[in-house]
């Protein structure tokens, strides 16, 4: 008899050779194995064991089909929606928050792209930098959330001066700027002004009027011009723009990297100039129009640049600014002006009273030893805080809720005078006028330069000078050269002056001179 073993394979081997189903199913089983879902056994007729597990084994197949094809639909449905996040992650990665604009990293792709689309002898790329004038004052006047509602239209109005194929791009906080592409430079300067336009009409927050107005540099590129160039190059323009008046177009000029260079100089030769003596400081009168006696002295820097001479604080203080050295200057303007009011008092002990007045920059007004340094410089010396004036410019006076309230609050309180300079150039001095924490207001020469010609400017000047007497506050009014503006000016009201008709600044030996000296006649 044979083994139990051999017995089985030799039956089995006999219903192979019998049934060929046996084969069917191993082969059908082998297909699915290697991932033929849709592999099929046809059943016999037989309806026995052998059909029944080719029945299971196509069940199986059914169910493995079923779930291979669900899966699939799950791993398409999560890619798609992995792809969509991705893209939306690269959006928000390329794109200002705030305005939906492009941002610096977009922006530069998208130069680099016109680059490289100009190689093949298409016209180069041009690069815009716009820079919004006196935004500080939005923001520090009605709060960042009216700021960021001007941003937003100011977005707006740049997205409808340029055309589809222009990109226009948020750089952060309040510079923006445009990419131009396949245009001549007719084309390009059209839109650089047509953006400027769309800027100059005012913007309406809630129930305030602001004004949201750009200087403007473009830099048009040339054959092999760097991304990055083309940037820096605007970036000067734009400055250029600011530097003539700001609210205009500047075209980049190869000439505008030497003024860069300019004040790169300037700027490492300030660094050195009060430790070397070359600071000065003259002193120009204010008078009391009716009888032209003078109430003040006004401390007006000078730069004594040992090669090129006398510079005005108009080519460094906004250099001194931008590199922090004004917090130096500032300190040494205080600490010389204060001890000549100390100096004079010992000389000259009969001279008359009078106050000195001080210009104080934005930036100083959040010196962290401000106070300290003016109470302690005035004890020093022995002056009256109350012959100490600062003159701040009307931007930083209407400030509110900021560092500066706290300061001019703190000033006050230490008697020392507060003067608004420069008034007539913000946007929205009129409106601010009664909450002004300011004693009087220097009325900015540009308004009364064509006064003694024109009727109509007659009359807003006397208009100005009874709006600021309603708000309780005194007129000093500078750039007064004839006795004729003296006199209309006293017929108005205004009580005090300033400027060359009284005297032009001077060296602090030949202020006690002018004090004794009678005034200057109006009538003859």
């Amino acid at each position: 008899m044979l083994p139990a073993a051999v017995r089985w394979d030799y039956v089995t081997s006999r219903r192979s050779v019998e049934d060929p189903r046996l084969q069917l199913l191993v082969d059908g089983v082998v297909r699915l194995a290697a991932g033929d879902l849709d592999a099929r056994i046809e059943p016999s007729e037989d309806r026995d064991d052998i059909d029944a597990v080719i029945t299971g084994v196509n069940l199986l197949a059914e169910e493995l089909g079923y779930i291979h094809s669900e899966l699939e639909q799950r791993v398409a449905a999560r890619t798609a929606m992995l792809r969509r996040t991705q893209v939306e992650l690269e959006q928000m990665a390329k794109t200002d928050a705030l305005t939906g604009l492009a941002n610096r990293t977009l922006l530069t792709e998208r130069i680099q792209e016109a680059i490289l689309s100009s190689a093949d002898g298409g016209k180069a790329p041009a690069v815009l930098i716009l820079d919004l004038d006196s935004f500080k004052a939005i923001n520090d006047i009605l709060g960042h959330s009216a700021g960021d509602a001007a941003l937003v239209e100011v977005a707006n109005r740049l997205r409808s001066a340029v055309r589809a194929s222009d990109t226009v791009a948020r750089l952060g906080g309040d510079e923006f700027a445009i990419l131009i592409t396949a245009a001549t430079k007719d084309e390009i300067l059209q839109i650089a002004h047509r953006a400027s336009e769309y800027l100059q009409d005012s913007v309406r927050i809630g129930i305030e009027t602001v004004w949201a107005m750009a200087s403007i540099g473009v830099c048009i590129g040339t054959p092999g011009y760097p991304a990055e160039a083309l940037m820096r190059d605007a970036d000067i323009a734009m400055y250029q723009a600011k530097a003539r008046g700001r609210n205009n177009v500047q075209l980049f000029h190869p000439d505008m990297l030497d003024a860069v260079r300019e004040r790169s100089r300037i700027t490492a030769e300030l660094r050195t100039a009060v430790a070397g003596g070359e600071l000065a400081l003259l002193y120009q009168p204010v008078v009391e129009l009716a009888s032209g006696r003078v109430i003040g002295i006004e401390a007006l820097l000078r730069w004594h640049h040992p090669v090129r001479g006398t510079i005005m604080p108009g080519s460094f203080i906004g250099i001194a600014e931008e590199t922090g050295l004004i917090f130096e200057l500032g300190r040494w303007v205080l600490h010389e002006g204060v001890a000549q009011m100390n100096r004079w008092s010992q000389t000259d002990p009969g001279l008359p009273d009078f106050c000195l007045h001080i210009n104080l920059s934005a930036a100083e007004l959040l010196r962290p030893d401000l106070l300290e340094d003016i109470r302690d410089t005035l004890a020093q010396h022995g002056v009256d805080p109350r012959r100490l004036v600062l003159e701040i410019t009307e931007t930083v006076l209407m400030s509110r809720g900021t560092g500066e309230e706290h300061v001019l609050s703190r000033l006050r309180e230490l008697g020392v005078g507060l003067q608004i300079d420069d008034f007539g150039t913000g946007y929205s001095s009129i409106s601010y006028l009664r909450s002004l924490p300011a004693d009087t207001v220097k009325v900015d020469q540009s308004l009364i330069k064509d006064m003694e010609s024109d009727p109509r400017q007659q009359k807003f000047v006397s208009a100005i000078l009874q709006l600021i007497s309603a708000a309780g506050l005194n007129a000093t009014v500078e750039g007064i050269e004839t006795a004729e503006q003296a006199a209309q000016l006293e017929a108005m009201g205004c009580l005090f002056g300033q400027g060359y008709f009284y005297g032009y600044p001077v060296p602090a030996a030949e202020v006690p001179e002018r004090l004794r000296r009678p005034a200057p006649r109006l009538y003859s």
